[in-house]
C-alpha cells in the first residue's frame, strides 16, 4: 500500500512532468517515462525494472489470476515498447481461451507484422488446437509466418484427418522427432491409427523411435493406440530384462514388445541383448529379426562398440530411424569398412543424404572404390560451402582454406534502413536491459527474406552497435557475398595475443573456441552454470586460478574479459597436453570434459583420421561443436596469417590408448 507522502510525491512528479512538456514538446516522452517510473508504485526505481517483472510475472500467472500483471502493465502505459506491455498483459489469458477473441484479434491486428504479434498468434493456436476449435484454427494457422512449431504442425493435420483428408505421407514426414511432440502429435497418431490411417506397425514404430531417443513418457502415452497394455509397455520400457527373458512369445504384439524391451537391455548392455535376440532368432520373422538388429546395433553405436558395425550388417534390411540411418555410417567409418561406408548412405532417405556430411563421406567411400571422377563431382558440390565439410571437400580436391581479401563496403545508404528499423531497434532496446531471447528474437525476425546486401548492412549496423553475435549471426545468413571480417571478427585482440603468446598457443584455435562457445557475448551464462566469453564453469575457473597462481581469485571475476581469457586459455592448454597435443580431442574435451575424449579413444581398434574421431563422437552437442571450432579456427588462422590453410591438418589423427582417468576438472 502507498504512503500519503509517496503518492504526494507521485502527483506532484506527474504535474511537472506535464507541465515541462508543455513547454517543452521534444521532451514529452522522456518526461513521461520519468513520471510512469515515479507511479510505478509497486517497488521499482524505474520503468525497465517494471516491465522486467511484468514478463516474469506474466509467465507464471494463471488465466483467472492476473491481478499482478495487470497492475503491471497499468504503470506501464507509456513504455517505449507497447507491444511487449501488451503481449505480458494479455498472454496469461490465452491459456484455456479465457481472453475473448475480440480481445485477442485486436492485438493482432494492432501489431500486425511485428515479431511479438507472430508470437501471440503462436501461443493461441496452441490454446485452440488443444480446444479443438477447428475453424478459427484453420482460419489462423496460415497467418502464422514463422511455422516452427512441430505441435501446430501436428494440430493443422489432425484438422485435416477430421476432414477425411489423408496425411499419412505428411505425418511420416513430420513425426521423427519425439522430443518436439507434446499432446498434439501424440493425440495426432492416435487419431491415425483411428481413422486406419496408421496400422499398428506405425505406432510401434512411433513407441520404438520415442524408446530410442530417451521419451519413454511419449512411449507410454501411445500404449493405448496399440493392442498392448499400459502395464505391458511399462514392464517393457522399466522392466525390460524380464521381457526379454521370457522371450518373444507367440502373438504380434508379444514380439513388439520383445523388441521395445531388447531395445532397453541394449541402452545398458548390447552384448546381453545380441545373445538374448541371437536365444530367440527361431521365433521371430526376417523383418522383426532385423529390428531387433537395429536396435542393438544403434545403442551400440552409440557407446562405440567394435561390435557396431556386425550389428547394421544383421540389420540389413530394416526401416531405420533418422538418427539409425546417421550411426549405421558412423560405426563403418569407425571400422574402416568404406564398403559398408558406401552403401549405409546410399541407403539413406534424399532428406538425409544431400547433407554435406553424407556426400563427404560418399565422395570419400567412392575414391575408396577408385571411383575417382564420380567422387570429384561430389566434393565439388559442397566445395564452395564455408563449413566443416565444405572445407574438407576443397582438400580433396587439392585445394586450401581461404579468405577474400578485406571488409565488404556498405554504403550509408545501405545502412540507413537498419538505423531506422524499428524491429532492430528493440532488439538493441532489449539487449541494454540484458533481455537477450527477447533481443534476439526481434532481431532474427528482421532478418526474413532479406537480400545478402541488406544482410551485409545489418550485420555492420550490429557491429557499430557492438553486438557481436548478432553480427556473427547475420552475416553467417549470406548465400553469395561473403564478409569473413563480419563472420570472424577478433575483439580483445592485445589480451588474447599476451595470453596466447605466454602459453605458445594457437591464437586462431582460442577465437574459434570463443565464436562457438559464446558469439563473443561477454556476460553469456550457459544452461550449466558456464560463464563468460569462454564459458569458463565455476569449478574449472576455481581449478585453473589456483594451478596458475591467482592469489586472491573470487567466482566473480570471472566474467571479466582479461580474467576469462586468461583462465579459459590456460585451462584449454591443459587439456591440449592431457591429451597428447591433439586439437580435436582438447576441443571435444573442452566442452564434454577430459574424461569423455579418453573413453572415446580407448574404443578405437586403431588409428583414424581426426575427422572420423570428430564425426562419431557419440554427443550431438559434442560432435557439432568440436566440427565448428575447428573449422573456425581454420579460416581464423587464414585471416591472421594471410595464407591458405589445411583444415585436415589441424586435425590430424587419433590412436588408440588404454583408458586413464585425467585429473583435470
Amino acid at each position: 500500500m502507498l504512503s500519503k507522502k509517496r503518492i504526494s510525491t507521485t502527483l506532484k512528479v506527474i504535474a511537472c512532468a506535464a507541465m515541462i512538456a508543455a513547454i517543452f514538446p521534444p521532451l514529452v516522452m522522456a518526461q513521461t517515462r520519468a513520471a510512469n517510473s515515479a507511479s510505478a508504485g509497486i517497488g521499482y526505481d524505474n520503468p525497465d525494472d517494471a516491465f522486467a517483472a511484468l514478463r516474469d510475472a506474466s509467465r507464471v500467472a494463471k488465466p483467472d489470476k492476473t491481478d499482478k500483471v495487470d497492475a503491471l502493465a497499468a504503470t506501464l502505459t507509456d513504455y517505449d515498447i507497447p507491444s511487449y506491455v501488451d503481449y505480458y498483459r494479455l498472454k496469461p489469458r490465452i491459456k484455456d481461451l479465457v481472453a475473448p477473441e475480440s480481445e485477442i484479434r485486436e492485438y493482432l491486428n494492432r501489431y500486425d507484422g511485428t515479431a511479438i504479434a507472430d508470437r501471440l498468434r503462436n501461443d493461441w493456436l496452441l490454446e485452440l488446437g488443444k480446444a479443438g476449435n477447428w475453424q478459427t484454427f484453420d482460419q489462423q494457422y496460415p497467418l502464422f509466418v514463422l511455422n516452427d512449431d512441430t505441435q501446430l504442425k501436428c494440430y493443422a493435420l489432425t484438422s485435416k484427418v477430421l476432414k477425411g483428408i489423408n496425411v499419412v505421407s505428411e505425418a511420416r514426414s513430420l513425426l521423427t522427432t519425439p522430443k518436439d511432440y507434446g499432446p498434439g502429435c501424440t493425440d495426432l497418431i492416435g487419431l491415425l491409427a483411428q481413422n486406419n490411417q496408421f496400422g499398428q506397425s506405425d505406432v510401434w514404430w512411433q513407441i520404438r523411435l520415442a524408446n530410442e531417443a530417451g521419451y519413454a513418457g511419449v512411449a507410454r502415452r501411445l500404449a493405448s493406440f496399440v493392442n498392448a497394455s499400459d502395464t505391458q509397455l511399462a514392464q517393457a520400457i522399466d522392466k525390460p530384462g524380464l521381457v526379454v527373458a521370457r522371450g518373444p512369445g507367440t502373438d504380434s504384439t508379444s514380439h513388439e514388445l520383445f523388441i521395445v524391451a531388447l531395445g532397453r537391455v541394449a541402452k545398458s548392455n548390447p552384448s546381453q541383448a545380441a545373445d538374448a535376440l541371437t536365444s530367440a532368432i527361431d521365433q521371430l520373422s526376417v523383418s522383426e529379426r532385423a529390428l531387433g538388429w537395429a536396435q542393438i546395433a544403434q545403442q551400440a553405436s552409440l557407446k562405440l562398440d567394435p561390435q557396431a558395425a556386425d550389428y547394421w550388417r544383421a540389420a540389413k534390411g530394416a526401416p531405420l530411424t533418422m538418427d539409425e540411418y546417421q550411426w549405421s555410417v558412423r560405426a563403418a567409418l569407425r571400422a574402416g569398412d568404406w564398403r559398408q561406408v558406401k552403401s549405409s548412405i546410399e541407403a539413406m532417405p534424399a532428406s538425409l543424404r544431400d547433407d554435406p556430411t553424407w556426400i563427404y563421406w560418399l565422395g570419400r567411400a567412392l575414391r575408396a572404390e577408385g571411383r575417382s571422377e564420380q567422387a570429384q563431382k561430389l566434393f565439388q558440390s559442397i566445395a564452395d560451402q564455408t563449413n566443416f565439410y565444405g572445407q574438407l571437400a576443397l582438400e580433396e580436391l587439392g585445394g586450401k582454406i581461404f579468405v577474400t581479401a578485406g571488409p565488404v563496403s556498405i554504403a550509408k545508404a545501405e545502412l540507413a534502413p537498419m538505423e531506422r528499423n524499428a524491429g532492430f531497434r528493440r532488439a538493441l532496446r532489449f539487449f541494454d536491459m540484458d533481455m537477450r531471447f527477447e533481443g534476439v528474437r526481434e532481431w532474427n525476425w528482421e532478418l526474413r527474406n532479406m537480400t545478402d546486401r541488406q544482410l551485409l548492412a545489418a550485420a555492420e549496423f550490429a557491429r557499430q552497435n557492438n553486438v557481436l553475435d548478432r553480427m556473427v549471426n547475420t552475416s553467417d545468413r549470406t548465400k553469395v557475398e561473403i564478409d569473413f571480417s563480419q563472420r570472424y571478427p577478433a575483439p580483445h585482440r592485445d589480451i588474447m595475443t599476451t595470453n596466447t603468446e605466454a602459453l605458445g598457443l594457437d591464437m586462431s584455435w582460442v577465437y574459434g573456441l570463443i565464436r562457438q562457445e559464446s558469439r563473443f557475448v561477454q556476460a553469456a551464462r550457459s544452461h550449466v552454470g558456464a560463464s563468460g566469453l569462454m564459458q569458463v564453469m565455476p569449478a574449472t575457473a576455481k581449478f585453473v586460478a589456483k594451478k596458475i597462481g591467482m592469489d586472491g581469485f573470487s567466482a566473480s571475476q570471472v566474467n571479466d574479459i582479461g580474467t576469462n581469457i586468461m583462465l579459459g586459455t590456460n585451462y584449454l592448454n591443459m587439456v591440449l597436453s592431457d591429451l597428447d597435443g591433439s586439437e580435436a580431442m582438447a576441443t571435444a574435451a573442452y566442452n564434454a570434459g577430459p574424461g569423455r575424449p579418453r573413453a572415446w579413444r580407448a574404443t578405437l581398434a586403431g588409428p583414424v583420421e581426426g575427422a572420423i574421431f570428430a564425426e562419431t563422437i557419440p554427443f550431438n552437442e559434442t560432435r557439432g561443436y568440436v566440427k565448428n571450432v575447428l573449422a573456425n579456427a581454420t579460416y581464423y588462422a587464414a585471416l591472421f596469417d594471410g595464407k591458405p590453410q589445411s583444415l585436415k591438418a589441424r586435425l590430424g589423427s587419433v590412436g588408440p590408448k588404454e583408458f586413464t582417468a585425467s585429473v583435470l576438472p
